[in-house]
C-alpha cells in the first residue's frame, strides 16, 4: 500500500504590539486586584474581566499551525496557545491547481481580481514559504503555508504535475 503521510508544525513569530498589549494588559489585571482587595464588588468584578481578557490576548498572539497530509487531503489547523485546536482549512489534490514557492512566476498565471489570500506561515523574514493555488467553481483561493521536505516530497509522489520547484 502507497500511503502518503507528512505532518508539519510551524510557529507563528509573535508581533511586537502584542507583547506590549499583554504587559499592559498584565499591568491593568494587577492594578485591579490591588483595586478589588480594597474595594468591594466593582473591583472583584473588574479584576476577573482584565483577568478574562488577558488570558484570551495571551492565547491568541501565540499561534501555531499544523500542516497534515494523508492521502492527497491537505489539512491546516490552526493551534491557540498550545491549548485551543481549530480546523483553519482543508482541501483535496484534486481542488489544488498548483504548489509553487511564494513569489514564483508560475503563479502570474493564477491571478485574479476576485482571488482570496489565507496566509498559514510563520510570517519571518527568510521563511521558505509555498503557495497553493485552490480552485472551488468558481472561486480561487491562494494558501500560503511553509511545508518541510517530506511534505513536499509526499506532494510530489501524488500529484508530480501540481508540484514547480
Amino acid at each position: 500500500m502507497n500511503e502518503s503521510y507528512a505532518e508539519c508544525l510551524v510557529r507563528r513569530r509573535v508581533p511586537m504590539y502584542s507583547n506590549i498589549v499583554n504587559i499592559i494588559m498584565g499591568v491593568v489585571t494587577a492594578i485591579c486586584v490591588l483595586l478589588a482587595l480594597t474595594t468591594n464588588i466593582i473591583g472583584l468584578i473588574l479584576m476577573f474581566v482584565s483577568g478574562f481578557a488577558c488570558y484570551i490576548l495571551y492565547r491568541n498572539s501565540r499561534v501555531e499551525f499544523e500542516y497534515l497530509y494523508v492521502e492527497k487531503t491537505l489539512s491546516i489547523d490552526k493551534i491557540l496557545g498550545k491549548s485551543k485546536r481549530k480546523k483553519a482549512w482543508e482541501g483535496k489534490m484534486d481542488d489544488i491547481q498548483v504548489i509553487a514557492p511564494s513569489g514564483s512566476h508560475v503563479l502570474n498565471d493564477y491571478q485574479s481580481p476576485n482571488s482570496k489570500t489565507m496566509d498559514f506561515s510563520s510570517q519571518l523574514p527568510g521563511a521558505k514559504t509555498y503557495t497553493a493555488v485552490v480552485r472551488t467553481g468558481s472561486e480561487i483561493m491562494w494558501i500560503v503555508f511553509e511545508p518541510d521536505d517530506k511534505m513536499i516530497q509526499c506532494f510530489r509522489q501524488t500529484a508530480p504535475r501540481k508540484i514547480v520547484q
